[in-house]
């Protein structure tokens, strides 16, 4: 454990921190699969809205530097492609 001042706040930012990053990758993750799972089952209409959905997830969740962008471009680009096979 840390001994300096600034070495015991610096590990309460990083939980604190680590807490809210642990939120938006589990958001970001759950619309992802329901994404997936839509187009699995062959439902365009649903596997449209969640896609739109995911998208902003993925884009709000780059911003905040969560996720690295090229990962959430990756990941839309994907998800797009197997939206689109649907239709």
């Amino acid at each position: 454990m840390a001994n300096h001042k600034s070495a015991l706040k610096r590990a309460r930012q990083s939980e604190i921190r680590r807490i809210r990053n642990k939120s938006y990758k589990t958001t970001a993750r759950n619309t992802i699969k329901s994404v997936r799972k839509a187009v699995a089952g062959n439902a365009l209409e649903q596997a449209e809205e969640g896609f739109v959905k995911a998208v902003s997830v993925l884009q709000k969740t780059a911003s905040k530097g969560v996720i690295h962008k090229n990962k959430a471009a990756r990941q839309i680009s994907r998800l797009a492609r197997q939206v689109n096979q649907l239709s």
